[in-house]
């Protein structure tokens, strides 16, 4: 009796594990090409870059406690991880990520923007004014000025190729670079109107993550909006204060 081939497969080592890492990465795809996907990749990555912010904002505050602290800070992030890491190389690992996020950040907002238009092909022949905030309207705007300014400050005081003169920018002499940029009083208004802007995004991107991941109920919407408020207040007053603080003179 002869016997059909198909209906006896053969079952080779690691078939079943192969198959199951294209469904899953078939699935996480389909997730991805959702509105819903989008918005929960904008959460998670916003999580991450709100968490990257205040640590950051608390890292520059150090400055007040003098050249010391700040310097010996600025040397410990290039030095957590050794000897087992070599130099500077998880600081390398978390900027990266950090880069991925605000990567997977940015092409998510695009991409929902034409897909809410998509759904929406024809403008309405009246426009009409709806609900909502200078924040939310300033989202787009804002945040291509953030993008400008995260560009700028990674050349500007991450490297030290912009906004110093020849040999003025000294390695782990975060202090003196700090006084030296913002000295001048462009780069310094630059960095607070930057601020200015991050202060709008985190309110309304705050306040969309909390609604995103379901913590946000008609109970608690009000107490929830205060806290998104409080926190995009402090983080721009942390981050502004060196800048005023070094262009009025305070810092020599």
């Amino acid at each position: 009796m002869s016997t059909n081939a198909s209906s006896n497969p053969i079952v080779r080592p690691g078939g079943n594990v192969t198959t199951q890492n294209i469904a899953t990465k078939q699935r996480a795809v389909a997730f991805w090409h959702t509105m819903i996907g989008k918005k929960i990749v904008m959460a998670v990555t916003g999580v991450v870059l709100i968490g990257f912010v205040i640590a950051h904002m608390l890292g520059n505050l150090k400055i007040f406690s003098g050249p010391d602290e700040i310097n010996t800070y600025s040397r410990f992030l290039r030095e957590i991880g050794t000897p087992e890491l070599a130099y500077g190389e998880l600081l390398w690992v978390v900027r990266i990520v950090l880069l991925i996020c605000v990567a997977l950040h940015i092409t998510a907002a695009a991409q929902l923007t034409r897909m809410s238009q998509a759904a929406r092909p024809v403008g309405y022949s009246v426009k009409r004014e709806v609900e909502t905030t200078f924040a939310a309207r300033m989202m787009r705007w804002g945040g291509v000025l953030l993008v400008v300014f995260i560009i700028f400050h990674l050349l500007h005081l991450t490297a030290g190729v912009v906004g110093f003169q020849p040999g003025q920018f000294k390695h782990l002499a975060a202090y003196q670079n700090v006084v030296a940029a913002f000295t001048l009083w462009p780069v310094a208004l630059f960095y607070v109107v930057a601020m200015g802007a991050l202060c709008l995004h985190l309110y309304h991107g705050i306040w969309s993550m909390l609604q995103t991941l379901g913590w946000s109920t008609a109970r608690n919407q009000r107490q929830l909006k205060i806290v998104a408020r409080v926190i995009a207040i402090v983080v721009f007053v942390g981050f502004s204060s060196v800048p005023v603080s070094v262009w009025a003179g305070w810092f020599r």
